[in-house]
């Protein structure tokens, strides 16, 4: 059983660890959170490149039909800035573990790197399986 005391625990222990991991040489919690941040921003970087490749790619699907059938970039769109706001509010509501202390920028942008990843792996998944298309 997996209870809410020992979630608290494991990420007072763990964001510290997951911090030196990525930045051996972060000894503060402002330089944690530094540090936090531009992982979090690689990853930011790479959703944008997906997103925009499937933009792309799915302008091209829209020109291919007729005008009144077209709605992948917009249904595209529409469900990034979804999921954005998801994404976000996920997060917000993870911080508040740590809410007021120092941890909780940690919990914060660790939370939004790993979605932020998942998302942009989704979105070069679907490239990858419906590039040719």
């Amino acid at each position: 059983m997996h209870t809410p005391i020992l979630s608290a625990l494991f990420a007072v222990f763990a964001l510290p660890a997951m911090a030196q991991q990525s930045c051996p040489n972060a000894v503060t919690n402002s330089e944690m959170i530094d540090c936090a941040q531009d992982g979090f921003d690689v990853e930011d970087d790479a959703l944008n490149d997906g997103y925009q490749d499937v933009i792309n790619l799915m302008t091209r699907w829209d020109a291919n039909l007729p005008a009144n059938e077209r709605g992948a970039v917009k249904a595209m769109k529409e469900g990034q800035r979804a999921w954005i706001t998801f994404r976000d509010k996920t997060c917000e509501a993870e911080g508040y573990i740590f809410k007021g202390g120092s941890a909780e920028p940690l919990a914060v942008i660790g939370c939004k790197t790993q979605l932020t990843k998942e998302r942009a792996n989704q979105l070069f998944s679907l490239l990858e399986n419906l590039g040719d298309f």
